[in-house]
């Protein structure tokens, strides 16, 4: 594989991985997203992630890249400048974003409506995938491609990529493919989470602000709260999310 050596913090490349780290609007513009570190970069290549550039510092030691990689050597300074991180791993890498597909999730899935904090989506993507359970993304939720949505799922966006939906195409979908669809809620008619199989149904989490927009919480079916301390307003969204992702996978087991 041939090596290229890029010095000017100006370079075109560099510039464009940039804003790709910085711009969700440059993302879906060149259909492309950039992610930084070394752990990532052996997730994506296991994978099987659409790996188009690797950037990486001098003396950074790189697993095995696919034949068509384009593999781009910087000095460290030069990784630093472009980086989002406070301390580098010396590796940024690119991938072509997942091609827009069909709304599927025959079997049921987690909705997530206004979840916004890239910290919370990532770590529910990564729990999703470990419970294997497909995450649909509505209005209102962060860039699932942004760096560090990636970075918090730990390299689940290489394994389960998300779908989106406008929150009436998910209600409508549950409703065409017989799903019960069930929003959680902190409301005096919420059924205990413990009570309900939730096999087969799918389940939404809303912000921590707002809770579960108007347009799911009017079609589902039920709501059910997650049982706590009276004394407790609420549950941070990737907590709610874990315990909610673990009940449905006891469901079906």
């Amino acid at each position: 594989m041939n090596e290229e050596r890029i010095t000017s913090r100006q370079n075109p490349l560099l510039r464009r991985v940039k804003q790709l780290l910085r711009s969700g609007d440059c993302r879906r513009e060149n259909g492309v997203y950039a992610a930084d570190g070394i752990k990532l970069l052996d997730e994506a290549i296991r994978w099987g992630a659409p790996l188009r550039t690797v950037i990486a510092s001098d003396g950074v030691a790189l697993p095995p890249l696919p034949e068509h990689v384009r593999l781009v050597r910087t000095p460290p300074d030069v990784m630093e400048s472009v980086s989002l991180m406070k301390s580098p791993q010396g590796v940024l890498f690119t991938c072509a974003l997942p091609e827009a597909a069909p709304l599927c999730f025959p079997n049921g899935a987690l909705i997530l409506d206004g979840i916004q904090d890239p910290g919370n989506l990532g770590t529910i993507l990564r729990t999703a995938d470990a419970l294997e359970t497909p995450v649909v993304l509505c209005e209102g939720c962060a860039d699932p491609w942004s760096p560090k949505v990636v970075r918090a799922s730990m390299g689940a966006v290489f394994r389960t990529v998300p779908q989106r939906a406008c929150a009436e195409e998910a209600a409508g979908y549950c409703a065409a493919n017989g799903i019960e669809l069930f929003a959680a809620a902190l409301t005096a008619d919420a059924t205990d989470l413990r009570t309900l199989g939730l096999n087969d149904a799918a389940v939404v989490i809303g912000s921590e602000g707002r809770g579960v927009g108007p347009t799911l919480l009017a079609r589902a079916s039920g709501r059910l709260v997650i049982p706590m301390n009276p004394r407790c307003e609420s549950l941070n969204a990737a907590v709610a999310a874990t315990i909610i992702l673990w009940q449905m996978r006891a469901s079906r087991d």
